[in-house]
């Protein structure tokens, strides 16, 4: 009883110091933490309810918040919350910083995902990650917060208005990269993109300059894995899309002083700069508008077939001092014969490396690989390192292991594991390379002429 009652004490002491805890409730809380372990919690949801318990009110927090926000601006706001957060065990930083990381030769980041599961099922995202009973329909709904039968009682969030409507922002347990929150609709209502998105995303941005934000593709296969509720992903990281440079200017003949082009990307990325925020919306909508209802059967381009529509973009927008830049994403989720996951999805030869969607942070240049690659990928390197056949049950890392051991071989780099690396960084690109919806540059301008711009 005495180690438990010292455990207790340190908790309550660490909530005081961290947490925000009163003085005047620490007896109380105390308390409440002895009912905690005399009721028999244990592991991950004894973490949960105990600092779910020791961590302030949502309230408190949103308060807090906001009075932060007023006295000293967003950034330092959103500093506190995510502090806060994994400070209060919902933000998982220990985990994460333990995911393998790096940048290769082509500007691209890799990680590996060593804290989640590997996401394959394009029909849970439909319907949202559903939750049975309880007050909340999805994984992302407010009503989350401090649900203990999904470990969310250290869950806060904070009041976001976007548009004139009620949003929520909140920080991703597992995050992929610094600050790695989202934002999201109070109403309960699918992933949509239309002409009221793109001011939504301006507002967030106006209110947190400091962050990106942008919205996965509202379709199977190539958008998140929540559709079924409307929302936004953003933080506080430059990821490698932002660096892109334009390679082909182009101009709208509504706002000739807009600046606007076709980047230097893998993907097919059109990016739209003003200082004016509603040009640089109408613009973005018109280019939606264009590409949602686009055909061209010739190169694989079907807006809407007996299996619904296809055609959508991935809008993400940042803000600087010399104004907005949005980046719109041209997606499709067509599939085909040859191509039964998704024509402008990663091809099969890749599969055995990215399955999965390639959402709204794959498509910018930071890819979120499954965690089995850890141990897999140590193997196949091992088999290069010893000069060994590839065995057959490692059969899938074929083409990954010819690469490699040919960049190995070739005297460039030193380890086989930079090597592996670099092969991987290329595995990706070119999967970037499959997501683009044209693949020549006469393709892609007899749209954007079509689209009414000038080329």
């Amino acid at each position: 009883m005495q180690s438990l009652i010292k455990e207790i004490e340190s908790l309550v002491d660490y909530a005081k110091t961290n947490l925000e805890l009163e003085a005047g409730d620490t007896a109380y809380k105390r308390n409440r933490l002895l009912e905690l372990y005399e009721s028999g919690i244990e592991g991950a949801e004894l973490e949960d309810a105990v600092y779910g318990e020791l961590s302030l009110l949502p309230s408190a927090v949103n308060a807090r918040f906001a009075e932060i926000s007023k006295s000293e601006g967003g950034k330092a706001a959103t500093d506190w919350l995510y502090d806060y957060c994994v400070k209060n065990r919902y933000v998982k930083k220990d985990v994460l910083d333990k995911n393998p990381r790096f940048e290769t030769s082509n500007g691209l980041i890799i990680t590996i995902n060593k804290a989640k599961p590997e996401f394959r099922d394009p029909k849970k995202a439909v319907k949202g990650n559903s939750v049975e009973g309880g007050f909340c329909k999805c994984v992302i709904c407010r009503e989350n917060e401090g649900y203990g039968a999904r470990n969310k009682r250290n869950l806060r969030t904070v009041d976001l208005t976007l548009g004139g409507k009620p949003w929520f922002w909140q920080f991703s347990p597992y995050g992929y990269f610094n600050q790695h929150g989202i934002a999201v609709n109070c109403e309960h209502i699918p992933m949509h993109i239309d002409e009221d998105t793109f001011p939504r995303l301006m507002d967030f941005v106006d209110k947190y300059p400091h962050y990106f934000v942008g919205c996965n593709a509202p379709l199977p296969g190539i958008g998140g894995s929540v559709l079924a509720h409307d929302h936004y992903q953003g933080g506080g990281e430059i990821l490698p899309l932002h660096k892109a440079k334009i390679k082909t200017q182009i101009k709208d003949k509504k706002y000739p002083y807009v600046i606007a082009g076709v980047l230097d990307w893998p993907g097919t990325v059109i990016r739209i700069k003003s200082g004016k925020r509603n040009e640089v919306t109408e613009v973005a909508e018109r280019l939606r508008a264009a590409w949602v209802k686009y055909n061209n059967p010739e190169i694989g381009i079907i807006a809407k077939d007996k299996d619904g529509e296809h055609n959508a973009i991935s809008p993400t927008v940042i803000k600087s001092v010399n104004g907005y830049e949005m980046n719109v994403i041209l997606r499709s989720n067509v599939a085909s014969e040859e191509y039964p996951d998704g024509v402008f999805h990663a091809h099969p030869e890749f599969h055995s490396i990215k399955k999965e969607s390639i959402g709204l942070i794959e498509a910018q240049g930071l890819f979120i690989l499954p965690g089995r690659l850890e141990e897999q990928l140590a193997e196949v390197e091992k088999f290069i390192a010893e000069k060994k056949s590839l065995p057959e049950e490692y059969a899938q890392f074929k083409l990954v292991y010819d690469e490699t051991k040919a960049l190995y071989e070739g005297g460039k780099f030193k380890t086989v594991h930079s090597a592996m690396q670099e092969e991987l960084g290329s595995i990706c690109y070119r999967i970037l390379e499959n997501t683009a919806v044209f693949k020549t540059d006469a393709d892609l301008k007899r749209f954007l002429v079509d689209a009414g711009f000038e080329v």
